[in-house]
């Protein structure tokens, strides 16, 4: 596989020190695939991750939020019942996970529901205000932006 050097735009930006290691892990294959997840836009700034997770019952699904990295475990347990049973296909993969999404720091967890063997976590955007952008005066000065509305309007 090609390595990509990012050097070069590196020199010219700021703030973006943290791209060349978001692109290794990006572009490093996950070596698996289970369980199938979905990332949706929901509205402007909420989004939904939508895991299939059939087969798991609410307990023996964990869900944690550490250093914007969300982790999703998943522990197979094996029911007494179960081992009694004898499968002729066993096509619905019934095995211990865990998944990880790195997360922006403006990115929060809000909830999460589980139905029909699917996982929805919901997630939202809450930029700081500091973090908004403001329109910069050329002589140096902010300006404030609901001056800038009203003196339009």
């Amino acid at each position: 596989m090609r390595t990509l050097d990012f050097a070069p735009l590196l020199r010219s930006s700021i703030g973006f020190e943290n791209l060349n290691r978001l692109v290794d892990f990006a572009t490093r294959g996950e070596g698996d695939a289970y369980p199938p997840y979905n990332i949706e836009k929901l509205a402007e700034d909420a989004y939904r991750i939508s895991m299939a997770v059939a087969g798991f019952s609410r307990d023996e699904l964990e869900l944690t939020v550490q250093d914007n990295v969300l982790i999703v475990v998943g522990k197979a347990e094996q029911k007494a019942d179960e081992a009694e049973r004898q499968f002729l296909h066993r096509g619905i993969a019934k095995r211990g996970f865990e998944r990880r999404f790195q997360l922006a720091d403006t990115i929060k967890v809000t909830g999460a529901g589980y139905a029909d063997g699917l996982l929805n976590i919901e997630l939202k955007r809450e930029v700081p205000e500091h973090k908004k952008p403001r329109r910069i005066a050329i002589d140096g000065t902010a300006v404030d932006a609901e001056a800038q509305v009203l003196a339009a309007a």
